[in-house]
């Protein structure tokens, strides 16, 4: 299969942007990059949006170009010429469409400095961004069950979470309901939790989809370390997400 000017476009700003997903899209089968490359390069754009201005209002109105887009490609119309919305056109349905405008409403959040409301809030946030993607990767590669997708993606979401947790401290935010070393480790058992159901039950994912999945990267390192030095979360010294064995995984399918 042959790229055209937006395919490689779409690869350049994920190899920029996004290491560890173009390093997993690279290993999947060629066909697979046709749907994962526009997908996270989508990602990229909607995740930077918040946060390339200072104006809210003018951060309100880029994540709304991503919600037309979503909501032009929902109806199955003509869609905006764009070097990422029009092959991300070609790839996605109605629904999964759909489920990315949630991705994009839930990173509003990235706006302003408002804390989460409550544990219930910061899960949706993190299933409608790091969930939401995943699924809508895996269900365009393949038959899934979407619980588990769900459960990997919230595993692999906290784990992105805390290596930002750093970065997000400095610029004002507050990115924990509980910022103590119980809270950090709470809530990494959680996620590890869920991690660990989905591996168990990898079987309901099918070979074709799983390329979505190597993402995942040493998500459970991270995760496993943060549980038994909560500290390494706020000081920035936690495991890389991408030091992990990609061409077994690639090989084996097992993510």
């Amino acid at each position: 299969m042959q790229f055209d000017d937006d395919l490689t476009a779409c690869a350049a700003i994920v190899e920029r942007a996004d290491p560890l997903r173009f390093r997993a899209t690279m290993a999947a089968p060629v066909k697979a990059r046709r749907v994962l490359f526009p997908l996270y390069a989508f990602n990229i754009e909607v995740a930077r949006a918040p946060w390339v201005t200072q104006e809210a209002m003018i951060a309100e109105m880029r994540l709304q170009w991503w919600r037309d887009v979503c909501e032009e490609i929902g109806q199955g119309g003509p869609v905006r010429r764009h070097e990422v919305a029009t092959p991300l056109a070609t790839v996605l349905t109605a629904d999964q469409a759909r489920c990315l405008d949630t991705l994009v409403g839930a990173r509003r959040w990235d706006i302003y400095r408002d804390a989460f409301e409550d544990a219930a809030h910061f899960d949706a946030y993190i299933d409608q961004t790091a969930g939401s993607l995943m699924w809508v990767a895996a269900s365009g590669l393949g038959a899934a069950d979407e619980t588990v997708v769900r459960d990997a993606g919230y595993g692999a979401g906290v784990a992105a979470w805390f290596h930002a947790i750093p970065q997000l401290v400095e610029q004002g935010r507050v990115p924990l309901l509980d910022g103590t070393d119980a809270g950090v480790a709470g809530l990494a058992h959680k996620a590890l939790g869920r991690l660990q159901n989905a591996r168990s039950q990898r079987g309901k994912v099918s070979a074709a989809a799983r390329p979505a999945l190597f993402s995942i990267g040493a998500s459970a390192a991270v995760l496993e370390a943060a549980i038994r030095e909560p500290s390494r979360v706020g000081d920035g010294s936690l495991p890389a997400l991408d030091d992990f064995p990609l061409s077994w995984r690639a090989l084996s399918g097992r993510w």
